[in-house]
């Protein structure tokens, strides 16, 4: 079982490229400089999903303990970090497996709860907009539910989800976590074999219809059952309740599971929200750390040592990325009017689009090279950075004030800048590439959707003069390599700890993590 943790930017899900990784155990792809396209910007995702699943975890050991918010984060990280250094991936895998097995159960068992607590669905319809806040003034708008709580398709201008972005600019970022993104390849590429990834892949895919059910109509079902909390619009009530003065939407499913379950189901829930957080946290530290260590520090110090590997990726480089997240939380409060949900989908509109159109281009259209790939990604990448200093810079204000922002921030939603993004993303790799070079055969090969076929590329053995031989002679220096790019059904590594895998490859990916529930926990926000 081949479960070396790599970066390589192409899916591992797509037919053509498992194979390619999964081969015979095969070691992690040469680094960007030696491959198709630069990929050294996986962390930055990482990095700000980071804070977003400490600020998650932490509310519910804040409304569950009464702690305060940065006691209960350095917690959940101490506790985290302990298996994740001393197990590396094996420990997370293990450990996700069985959460993974908790989060559903526990999941569904509130779910029960909940719809018989409201009443079923029709009620949920009839109540959810009187869910208004006692101290909600008659002439305000501040704090109502939204007249289209229950459609998902809303209006292209004035909504706060419009639907062209839902169905285009949603789905560019989505692709890119789903085929790209460091936490998933990696699982990926530690499957047993091909077929085990795939079939992990869409039991993973089947799994995703949980959420609507299992989590946004509970956190729907809180704000009814809590008005005065989670739908409060006053900022000093705001300030009171749950510490932030921008809404306490983020509350709505801990305050759930805290009132609603019994108490033996109330610790057993809590455990499942505690092990989906930290889930999302090892994974981000295993793979933020490999990125490193494996693209960043060894292309500076080619030559070090295991021991210093692992100490710069698994110590150092994780505590640092704990301390600049940990800086991070007050921005996670204080943005997009304190919906953690909205948060999460602006960041992955700003930062994710380039990466996910490159790959797009780099696997359907041949002619790609390294230039139009990085030019594509440095354009779009510098693009969306902007708009995301725009965005914390001028933040959003609150409910009854003026808005003053500047008209790219009013007025372009997050989700039409994501598609704008692509679009100059696309145009950009698109023209750089035809101005420059195009790339080998040999570098495409068995690399897009259209040489996933190509026959072996003859390896023409390395020829030198000897100077021994008086005629010139030019002698050949090793012999041609035999390669085999047939692909195997096993992994020749005898590792029976792969079965395991199997099983959490299909698991892990439901992600019930903080990038997940906290649509729930937006209630009427996000719904």
């Amino acid at each position: 079982m081949h479960r070396a943790p790599v970066s390589d930017p192409h899916c591992p899900l797509t037919p053509w490229l498992s194979p390619r990784a999964l081969r015979n155990g095969e070691a992690p792809p040469p680094p960007p400089s030696k491959s198709n396209f630069f990929f050294e910007l996986s962390f930055l995702s990482m990095e700000n999903s980071l804070p977003v699943d400490m600020y998650a975890g932490a509310l519910f050991i804040q409304q569950a303990l009464r702690w305060d918010l940065y006691v209960a984060v350095i917690g959940l990280l101490a506790i985290t970090a302990v298996y994740t250094v001393a197990g590396g991936l094996a420990a997370v895998i293990y450990t996700d497996t069985l959460q993974t097995v908790i989060m559903l159960a526990g999941g569904l068992t509130l779910m029960g709860f909940s719809f018989v607590k409201i009443g079923g669905l029709e009620s949920l319809q009839a109540k959810y907009f009187k869910a208004i806040a006692s101290s909600h003034k008659g002439n305000s708008s501040c704090g109502l539910p939204r007249e289209d709580a229950f459609h998902i398709f809303r209006d292209p201008v004035t909504s706060d989800l419009p639907w062209p972005g839902v169905l285009i600019g949603m789905t560019v970022p989505s692709l890119w976590y789903w085929c790209t993104d460091q936490v998933i390849v990696q699982r990926s590429l530690a499957a047993k074999n091909l077929c085990h990834a795939k079939g992990g892949s869409l039991l993973a895919s089947y799994l995703k219809i949980l959420p609507l059910f299992m989590m946004v109509m509970p956190g729907m079902i809180s704000r009814v059952l809590f008005p005065d909390l989670v739908a409060c619009a006053d900022p000093e009530i705001c300030r009171k309740i749950c510490g932030n003065p921008s809404g306490c939407s983020d509350i709505a499913y801990p305050k759930l599971v805290i009132e609603l379950l019994p108490l033996g189901l109330r610790g057993l829930m809590m455990s499942v929200m505690i092990s989906a957080l930290m889930s999302s946290l090892t994974s981000i530290f295993n793979s933020s750390s490999t990125i490193f260590t494996m693209d960043l520090w060894r292309h500076f110090r080619p030559r070090s040592s295991e021991w210093e590997l692992m100490l710069v990726g698994s110590r150092v480089f994780v505590l640092l990325l704990v301390v600049v997240s940990i800086l991070w939380i007050p921005l996670v409060q204080a943005s997009q009017g304190g919906q953690l949900f909205i948060y999460i989908q602006t960041i992955s509109s700003y930062l994710q689009p380039p990466v996910a159109m490159v790959f797009i281009l780099g696997c359907f259209w041949k002619r790609t090279n390294e230039k139009g790939a990085f030019w594509g990604l440095l354009t779009g990448m510098l693009l969306g950075f902007i708009r995301l200093v725009l965005d914390f810079i001028y933040l959003q204000p609150q409910c009854g004030e003026p808005d003053h922002r500047p008209s790219v921030v009013r007025y372009v939603h997050y989700l039409y800048f994501s598609m704008i993004l692509s679009v100059i993303t696309t145009v950009t790799v698109v023209v750089v590439s035809l101005l420059t070079e195009p790339p080998s055969e040999e570098m495409i090969s068995h690399l897009t959707w259209f040489t996933r076929w190509d026959p072996p590329a003859e390896k023409h053995p390395a020829v030198s003069t000897s100077p021994d031989s008086g005629s010139g002679v030019r002698k050949s220096e090793c012999p041609p390599a035999q390669i085999d790019i047939s692909v195997v059904p096993e992994n020749i590594s005898n590792d029976n700890t792969s079965k395991c895998l199997l099983l959490y490859t299909g698991c892990v990916s439901i992600k019930i993590s903080s990038m997940h529930f906290v649509k729930v926990i937006e209630a009427g926000n996000v719904t």
